[in-house]
């Protein structure tokens, strides 16, 4: 057989398989259509979903047909409901007007209403909540339910360039980033109750994107709950979300079962635009963000590069040097109390105990510079005296045993118990009251979320309480800083976990969190912006914890906080890594003065513009003023780039700010330039002609 011979029978066989394959697939009818302003999704008559985009006047469907809300009955998904009826009616509440769709569907032992919400003020974005009702005479034993189990297909066949882009909103011991590309085999679980023992929680949304389209799905429950978000590429042509929820519980005959509040959204771009309507949606519910004082916005040096065992001679040796420098905020670390719990002053660093806190606080205050106090809330060390004293304090697991923090190698305090939100409290009037402090670094990955409590003491209605209240405990501490000092800087830092959500409302600056690289940092600065609003004080943490141990440049680009916790005179720490040398002091000062000249993280961050995922370079933007300023990113790049953003009938002159370069006039008419760069380019644009 010859070579074209073998060509067109492979062909042919191809052909026939696939019309073998399409003639043997079901059949979906089309039985409802609930449309809205950006979206519609198609019903099938078992119930089956699928999600339409309409943009610009185009539609888009994002995948097949799927079984979108489901209930597992022992083991069993159940899944097909026979299409029985449709009404629709108008509302209104403290959300805003719109619709709401019911539908109602059967099968032998179920009756299945699904209830979608459609508000006028969010155009792309269906909420939904589904209620089972048992039809039989027996009872049925509830494993899970599913909503919002969509497929999205890819518009071409995998290359170089990957073909979906994701953001993951699970916790993990590995510390992975939230943002990454997807691959054929990809599974996910994004289960955000604990995925190891201190590990857990995060913000319950996920998306997938390609480049033309996405789509996110989530829950909007005021109060966190142990959803699963998977996200998995089953092939490489397709992938798939969902929000599942394990409910273990019996569904007596004639009774009902409701899902939480769920929703689907569109969106053109990268999840920024998922993650923004999310957190303006979660605002008409009352969950609101205060703006940030001016201080949490200055710059930050932390000793903490002198680790654990740090002197007190090395604290003071470094004052100067920080001060000097033009830092303006000192923060002492881990290493000046006793055990995690008890808290009390280390005496050979502090022998006259507060009176020798306080010395420090003022010697702080002397340099022009403010405190702050590392602190790690819900943690405490076996045999200390809080355990001895009160050990109803503890977080307990179903069978009793404490659950334990790896990090700190200590337990867990229970949030939802009212003596230690109240020892909590009391600790904060004493380090800021008392000591002088004006700051709070909160820190720890067990802080993101504590996991069910099962002690009998507290009272608890339910387990989930704990879940459910750890928000709550650190609004008590957020709330208590305050009330001593309207300018005091909290921040949260939850150790490379998925922020909490519904705890960020209680700090005022979030931060990178241990990043692994520049590229975390600068992807949890855009996700932190989304969520927290687009000038929330986000620190980009540690320099040294940055590409190179000097990546200023991604942390200054984002609008971030910069920090450091460079060690001085130099040999004086036990990790020379961190000395600040004369060379490494001519690079922290240049960039010290970028940062308080341009002071990005006041201006507003215009995520929607570029898509972390798809446009290369890496590109973000910030308007500040009438002035915008663009950070791009690439290990190597020459060509163009576009300035995005730039308004009608203004010229703009452009120059790179930290090299002096000029570049040029541009208008929106034509907006690129020629660059050359390597890492990174921060370029200026500034309105000449109006």
């Amino acid at each position: 057989m010859s070579k074209k011979t073998f060509q067109l029978v492979v062909i042919i066989f191809a052909i026939s398989f696939i019309y073998l394959f399409t003639s043997f697939a079901p059949k979906h009818e089309i039985v409802l259509q609930i449309k809205h302003k950006a979206l519609r999704i198609d019903f099938d008559d078992n119930l089956f979903s699928r999600i339409v985009a309409l943009t610009d006047g185009n539609e888009v469907i994002l995948g097949d047909f799927t079984s979108s809300e489901t209930i597992t009955i022992k083991g069993k998904k159940v899944s097909k409901f026979s299409f029985r009826e449709h009404i629709v009616e108008p509302f209104a509440d403290e959300i805003g007007k719109g619709k709401k769709h019911i539908i109602t569907g059967n099968n032998s032992r179920l009756k299945k209403e699904i209830i979608i919400t459609l508000y006028d003020d969010f155009p792309s974005m269906a909420l939904f909540q589904v209620q089972y009702i048992n039809l039989g005479e027996q009872d049925l034993r509830i494993d899970s339910w599913t909503n919002n189990h969509y497929m999205i297909w890819s518009d071409k066949p995998s290359g170089k360039e990957p073909v979906f882009w994701s953001y993951q909103s699970g916790s993990y011991e590995s510390r992975p980033d939230w943002v990454l590309p997807l691959n054929k085999g990809f599974n996910q679980q994004n289960y955000l109750g604990m995925n190891a023992t201190d590990y857990g929680g995060g913000t319950p949304v996920i998306d997938v994107w390609k480049r033309n389209i996405g789509l996110g799905v989530g829950h909007v429950e005021k109060n966190p709950k142990l959803v699963s978000l998977p996200i998995t590429m089953p092939d490489k042509n397709w992938a798939e979300v969902a929000v599942s929820f394990n409910v273990d519980k019996t569904l007596p005959p004639g009774m009902s079962l409701s899902t939480l509040r769920t929703f689907v959204m569109v969106h053109c771009g990268d999840y920024f635009n998922t993650l923004v309507e999310y957190r303006r949606f979660m605002e008409k519910q009352g969950i609101t963000f205060l703006n940030p004082p001016k201080t949490a916005y200055e710059p930050i040096w932390c000793a903490w590069g002198y680790g654990r065992n740090f002197t007190m001679e090395q604290i003071y040796s470094a004052l100067p040097k920080v001060a000097d420098i033009g830092f303006k905020w000192a923060v002492l670390d881990d290493g000046w109390q006793t055990a995690e719990g008890d808290w009390y002053l280390v005496e050979d660093k502090f022998p006259n105990g507060d009176a020798d806190m306080k010395k420090l606080v003022d010697k702080i205050h002397s340099y022009g510079m403010k405190a702050k106090l590392w602190w790690a809330p819900l943690a405490v060390d076996p045999s200390t005296d809080l355990i001895i004293n009160h050990p109803d304090y503890l977080l307990l697991n179903k069978d009793g045993s404490q659950q334990k923090i790896s990090w700190w190698d200590a337990y867990y305090l229970c949030p939802a118990y009212p003596p230690v939100k109240q020892n909590a409290k009391q600790l904060v009037e004493k380090i800021m009251d008392v000591w002088g402090y004006e700051g709070l670094k909160i820190d720890g990955q067990h802080l993101n979320l504590a996991p069910p409590c099962y002690n009998s003491k507290h009272n608890h209605k339910y387990p989930e309480e704990s879940v459910e209240a750890t928000p709550e405990f650190f609004k008590i501490i957020y709330e208590t800083a305050l009330s001593i000092n309207s300018e005091a800087v909290v921040e949260i830092c939850p150790c490379g976990t998925a922020y909490n959500f519904h705890t960020m409302p209680y700090m005022n600056q979030s931060v990178a969190s241990d990043p692994t690289s520049s590229w975390q940092i600068r992807l949890k600065g855009k996700t932190l912006k989304a969520l927290m609003g687009p000038s929330c004080a986000y620190y980009g943490d540690h320099v040294e914890l940055s590409d190179g141990g000097n990546d200023f440049a991604s942390t200054i680009g984002i609008g971030g906080v910069i920090g450091t916790k460079f060690t001085w005179p130099v040999n004086s720490g036990e990790d020379s890594e961190f000395d600040l040398t004369p060379e490494k002091e001519e690079v922290w000062r240049k960039w010290l003065n970028i940062y308080e000249d341009k002071m990005l993280p006041t201006g507003v961050y215009l995520g929607h513009l570029y898509d972390i995922g798809f446009d290369r370079p890496e590109a973000h933007v910030i308007k500040k003023d009438d002035n915008m300023y663009y950070a791009f990113y690439a290990d190597s790049y020459e060509g163009e780039v576009q300035l995005r953003g730039i308004e009608d009938g203004i010229v703009y002159s452009v120059r790179d700010y930290v090299n002096q370069k000029e570049y040029g006039k541009v208008k929106n008419s034509s907006p690129n330039i020629h660059v050359s760069f390597k890492q990174y380019l921060l370029l200026e644009a500034i309105p000449v002609i109006k």
